[in-house]
């Protein structure tokens, strides 16, 4: 146990430095080609910060647990939300951009009312609901590909002032940095799980519990970080990109391509978790429209936070 609890900490160490890496490379990569942060955001990062989800779900998937593969996801996009989010807004208030308070928060509600009727319909997700998944996902990408395009067109810069950025933002450097990031994250997320898991099961605690608590939270953790720090640097966009863009990479592209490749099988019981991470996002979507407008606030961020310590309260309880 006290190696478990070693290779936890590597785990941390890794997540912690990992996100530094890849918050940093993806900003000054954005600041060079004119992408607009949100959209690094809600690709690159949320992508990176999601490999440890991808990998525990689709190994649970083909190894027959379809409960431990969907609490995984559903788990973490609560955890994203309600905990990540939450903190990130307490640190520092999250400013919205246009973008996304009309297109990138109610697409993520209603991608996540589309996941929600394809699992509630006959409590399974096929091979074809699987596909359709992945080409919503595709969508999505092409979305940020032309948002990524636009923000290029409207920022035009003199040739001194991009002269003076080749100078400073060296790509190579950054993309090395991006890489360095996503394996640290990676393996830094596979400690953390592995030794939780290993530790939680010397107490009896059960797959369920495991997957919505200890597996959801530990698959978490390099959003934790990225958006934090982000949060910390000043990057709202990145911090509010990695969330939306995670969720979504989780709902669509994990249990799409889990689904593709054994079908799944939907817990009704999962159905608690899945209305409040629709009221979640409701309230998410909701935030830049009431006081403080355009922005989630450190009482928004409480309120959240508050909410996430009931719900896994509730869990141990219920």
């Amino acid at each position: 146990m006290l190696l478990n609890v070693l290779l936890i900490i590597v785990g941390f160490a890794l997540l912690i430095k990992g996100a530094d890496f890849l918050v940093s490379g993806s900003s000054k990569i954005a600041k060079k080609f004119h992408i607009p942060e949100i959209i690094i955001g809600l690709t690159i990062v949320s992508i990176g910060t999601s490999m440890p989800e991808l990998f525990v779900s689709i190994t649970s998937a083909v190894e027959g647990y379809s409960d431990m593969a969907l609490g995984n996801v559903i788990g973490s996009n609560i955890c994203n939300l309600l905990l990540i989010l939450g903190l990130s807004s307490v640190i520092r208030p999250i400013k919205f951009q246009r973008e996304t308070r009309i297109i990138e928060l109610p697409l993520s509600l209603i991608l996540t009312i589309i996941f929600w009727i394809i699992c509630f319909s006959n409590n399974f997700i096929s091979k074809a609901e699987g596909i359709f998944l992945l080409v919503l996902f595709l969508g999505f990408i092409l979305y940020t590909i032309y948002m990524g395009l636009q923000g290029d067109k409207s920022e035009k810069k003199s040739q001194e002032v991009l002269k003076e950025e080749r100078g400073k933002f060296f790509i190579f450097k950054n993309v090395v940095y991006i890489i360095i990031g996503i394996i640290a994250l990676k393996y830094g997320g596979d400690f953390v799980v592995d030794n939780s898991v290993e530790i939680a099961e010397l107490f009896n605690i059960s797959d369920a519990i495991i997957s919505l608590t200890i597996l959801a939270i530990g698959t978490s953790l390099p959003e934790l970080v990225t958006s934090v720090t982000a949060a910390i640097k000043g990057n709202s966009d990145i911090a509010i990109g990695n969330i939306i863009g995670s969720n979504i990479f989780n709902m669509l592209m994990i249990v799409g391509v889990s689904a593709s490749i054994k079908p799944i099988t939907y817990n009704p019981s999962y159905n608690i978790q899945m209305i409040i991470l629709l009221i979640a996002i409701v309230f998410l979507a909701l935030f830049p429209f009431i006081k403080p407008k355009n922005e989630m606030s450190r009482g928004n961020g409480i309120v959240y936070i508050i909410i996430y310590i009931v719900y896994m309260a509730l869990l141990f309880v219920i």
